[in-house]
């Protein structure tokens, strides 16, 4: 992991050499939930609302292309119901997408749209259960013998507006790629999906 950080800021550090590099913040709102299949047979979750926080770089390569790395504390998870029992899953992850944004000027600025994948890894959760009398509150963990696998990594999109005084407003969706159950089978796949709404700032 800390050859990892080490790695992302130097990657912020060179852009900073690109004379048309630009910084950002970039925050909000998620709507996550896990898929799991066995097979034919595929079963997804309900929706946790959770967020997502962090840094961003903008690194034009063209008039309209320009090439998005970040850093954010992302949040993922999902909500199961059964037998008047519910359960409540969030995690938050270290993710790290490189995307791929493409520019469409407009009078008031601009609208984007990009892909690229991403790559996260497993920091802290929690799991709430409750049967309707009855609450309980217990630690997610993450590694070889935690509840989920460390990494996740995927491919996410990115849409949305850029006004000419710098704030942005976008809509974004990460499709897990990878396995990050930790049944110890490989009979059943467990994957993230987050729907996000966010708002930020590229000065």
């Amino acid at each position: 992991m800390k050859k990892f950080l080490l790695s992302i800021c130097c990657a912020f550090a060179v852009t900073s050499a690109f004379s048309q590099t630009t910084y950002g913040v970039r925050g909000g709102i998620g709507f996550a939930s896990l898929s799991s299949s066995s097979g034919n047979l595929s079963v997804g979750s309900g929706s946790t609302t959770t967020f997502a926080v962090g840094l961003f770089a903008d690194v034009k390569t063209s008039t309209n292309v320009s090439i998005q790395p970040g850093i954010y504390y992302a949040g993922k998870g999902g909500n199961y119901k059964s037998g008047g029992v519910e359960a409540d899953f969030k995690t938050y992850y270290l993710q790290v997408p490189v995307n791929v944004v493409y520019h469409v000027p407009a009078t008031f600025g601009g609208v984007y749209f990009g892909v690229g994948p991403y790559v996260a890894f497993g920091l802290n959760g929690k799991v709430k259960a409750s049967d309707g009398t009855n609450f309980e509150s217990m630690d997610v963990t993450f590694g070889s013998d935690g509840d989920f696998k460390r990494v996740d990594a995927g491919f996410n999109g990115i849409a949305g507006f850029e006004f000419k005084n710098g704030f942005l407003l976008g809509i974004n969706y990460d499709l897990g790629l990878t396995d990050i159950g930790n049944d110890g089978t490989a009979e059943v796949s467990t994957k993230n999906r987050v729907f996000g709404i966010s708002v930020g700032f590229k000065f």
